[in-house]
């Protein structure tokens, strides 16, 4: 191909934490399929640096910015990489890609499938085909445990004996055994000294080790599960199996780089014992329930994070993290410490972000397209502050598939801003949604509602869905979030990934919005918290849009939580108001006509949320379900705490592998999937219509 073609060039490689970003000179040899790089174009006679194998490799722009982007060999080692510009990257990574594609396309033609050949993992020093020497013991009945009736002797799988994943068993726990011991003799090393268990390299083997073994782990299962898919219908009615499990959980089997002893479990507590038998799926209702906001008490829950202390403290904890955690690495199945969890569920965190609902109510107050605008913005921009509870990088509970959480908030009318010329019966009636029968003939309230709630619609990828609504003043918010986190080196970068919408009935306004990103930065000594990146609010029918830049700290100077956007007219190019300052701090609104306004947010009121009490709550209520989990953190109970949440974690686990057994889909209970997104199942533009319509047709 002509694309084929060999290219070389100065590329930025990055190395480690200590070292960080170098230049160094590369080289895509097409003919051999590799990538190679030198110190510099001078000593390229010389032998490579480093060597890549491109047949199988994966080549990834990154979502850091347009320079960046990673080579991932199959054999599991990544090039981090950064191009001048977006274009040379560009050039770089389509070449590479028609490169890999070649390469793994020729291995294909040149193997034969896996299915066809046999082989065993386990029979070393030996040349007989496992087909030909089985042990006695290792067949079919021995594998499984089936109860009620035999597997059929006459019946034979065709694709994978039993006996090869009993064989990949032993071999999986003699690695296990063995890197468990690697990890002992490096943590065991003096803390200074020549060679110390704080050694760059020690550390980097202590991650791979621990993410190969994870990684079989995952695989293990998967050819479980094939296995699986292979024997259905061949075994009997009634025929149940019984798994092959880990003898150890890889990612729970070191606290602070010390062998755990599992309790039996005549001897945990009733409380863990419940969380791990709770019913099977098909047990449970998903039928959604209608939350009285009368049966919801003001919040009195105000739990403060305390400080993670400084590195030399939790030099243990530290450790843990960096023996699982590699460059680029997708965080979304590693097991953080209990002891930097927040006491609250990342459904909770999504509701604090309306903790001043006087000002989301007042976006519907604005009396032009452009005040409302600016208002949204405004609100958009003061959500954060409170939503983050302080500035400690801790995180939240990572929610449970199926798991909800409700709350509302009362605010008194007279705290809610208007407009000189705002009076919501100005509208006529034909510029009116109509409320429900049910709110009809009520007294009217002297304070407006606002209900929320929010669900765990996935496990893989986890997504949640949350949705808000103000029937009295006709408006309501429908978002979904998917969190990406990855591993960047000195900070953890998560993305939220995903859009909202705010609907706004009174005036058939409809703004989309999108999240920044969150980045814990300084995780080897004390973690903060701050956001990053570019997003925007877009109303199609008036026109109007936001673009607000959320800037990370410079490497040097620069301040911190700096943001700033603009809010303009499409048609004309006009910008209407600017915004500057710290979205936790202090924020600057300066409009078109030269008047300028302050927002502090540190002084800004926060409205309590209600939530109903525990014992009125669904067992997958967010409170209800980790309520043993921040009662041990808030007692400081970390061990405790760590063996709550590994039974609520363990109890999801095997519901996920049950349905994928039985083929059985999830169910969930608010939101319903409408393309890429999800939507709240009985939202107020639905219900508002469906009156109007109903009101039609008796007319």
């Amino acid at each position: 191909s002509d694309h084929m073609e060999n290219i070389c060039g100065y590329l930025m490689k990055y190395t480690n934490l200590v070292t960080g970003w170098q230049y160094r000179f590369f080289v895509l040899n097409n003919d051999a399929g590799l990538l190679e790089y030198f110190v510099n174009e001078q000593s390229r006679h010389l032998k490579p640096r480093g060597t890549l194998q491109l047949a199988g490799a994966v080549i990834s722009p990154s979502d850091e910015d347009s320079h960046t982007f990673t080579v991932n060999a199959a054999s599991g080692e990544q090039y981090k990489l950064r191009a001048t510009d977006a274009k040379e990257r560009q050039h770089w990574v389509s070449r590479l890609q028609i490169c890999t594609q070649h390469h793994t396309e020729a291995i294909g033609k040149n193997n034969p499938p896996l299915k066809s050949r046999s082989f065993s993992l386990a029979s070393q020093g030996s040349a007989s085909s496992p087909g030909v020497q089985r042990r006695p013991s290792q067949n079919a009945v021995s594998f499984f445990n089936v109860g009620h009736h035999r597997l059929s002797t006459g019946k034979r799988v065709p694709i994978m004996q039993p006996d090869h994943l009993v064989d990949v068993r032993e071999m999986m726990s003699q690695a296990e055994g063995q890197q468990r011991d690697l990890i002992r003799s490096i943590e065991c090393l003096p803390v200074s000294g020549h060679l110390t268990s704080l050694d760059q390299d020690l550390l980097m083997l202590k991650a791979t080790s621990m993410a190969t073994m994870n990684c079989l782990n995952d695989c293990f299962h998967i050819l479980q599960l094939q296995h699986a898919s292979q024997q259905k219908g061949s075994l009997p009615v009634g025929t149940t199996i019984n798994w092959l499990e880990p003898k150890v959980s890889l990612a729970n089997h070191f606290k602070n780089g010390a062998a755990q002893n599992f309790p039996a479990e005549i001897n945990k507590p009733a409380s863990v014992r419940e969380e791990q038998s709770a019913a099977e799926p098909c047990q449970l209702t998903r039928e959604p329930e209608e939350i009285n906001p009368d049966e919801e008490l003001e919040d009195i829950c105000d739990d403060k994070e305390d400080d993670l202390g400084a590195v030399e403290e939790q030099r243990s904890v530290i450790l843990h993290l960096l023996s699982q955690l590699k460059l680029g690495m997708d965080l979304t199945r590693v097991v953080l410490p209990t002891f930097i969890l927040e006491k609250r569920s990342l459904l909770e965190m999504y509701a604090d972000f309306m903790s001043h609902p006087d000002l989301f109510i007042a976006v519907t107050n604005g009396t032009t397209p452009e005040e409302r605008m600016i208002r949204f913005v405004e609100y958009y921009l003061t959500s954060f502050h409170e939503g983050r509870k302080g500035a400690i990088a801790k995180k939240p509970y990572n929610p449970i598939i199926g798991e909800t959480f409700h709350c509302s908030w009362r605010m008194p009318k007279s705290d809610v801003a208007t407009s000189a010329d705002s009076n919501s019966s100005a509208h006529s009636a034909s510029e009116q949604v109509t409320l429900p029968k049910d709110l009809e003939g009520q007294k009217e309230p002297d304070y407006y509602t606002v209900k929320f709630v929010a669900e765990q619609v996935s496990h893989h990828p986890p997504v949640s869905g949350f949705y808000a609504e103000c029937v009295e003043r006709k408006m309501c918010v429908n978002a979904h979030v998917w969190t990406k986190s990855k591993f960047l080196g000195m900070s953890i970068g998560v993305t939220m990934v995903g859009e909202g919408v705010l609907s706004l009935l009174e005036h058939g306004e409809e703004y989309t919005f999108s999240l920044p990103c969150a980045y814990a930065r300084s995780i080897l000594t004390v973690p903060w918290v701050e956001l990053g990146g570019k997003v925007n609010i877009n109303c199609v029918k008036t026109g109007y849009s936001a673009s607000i830049n959320f800037h990370t700290k410079p490497f040097y100077g620069g301040k911190l939580h700096r943001v700033t956007g603009e809010v303009k007219q499409n048609m004309t190019n006009t910008v209407v108001c600017r915004v500057q300052g710290e979205w936790n701090s202090v924020l600057e609104f300066t409009y078109s006509n030269g008047e300028t306004k302050y927002v502090d947010l540190t002084k800004l009121s926060v409205t309590r949320k209600r939530v109903r009490p525990l014992e009125k709550q669904g067992p997958f209520e967010s409170r209800r379900l980790w309520q043993h989990v921040t009662e041990s953190l808030r007692d400081g109970d970390i061990d405790k705490a760590t063996e709550h949440k590994r039974a609520l974690e363990e109890r999801q686990r095997n519901e996920e592998r049950l349905r994928a057994e039985t083929e059985t889909p999830w169910c969930t209970k608010y939101f319903l999937k409408e393309g890429d997104g999800w939507v709240y199942h009985k939202p107020l533009w639905k219900t508002a219509s469906a009156v109007q319509t109903q009101q039609t047709d008796t007319n």
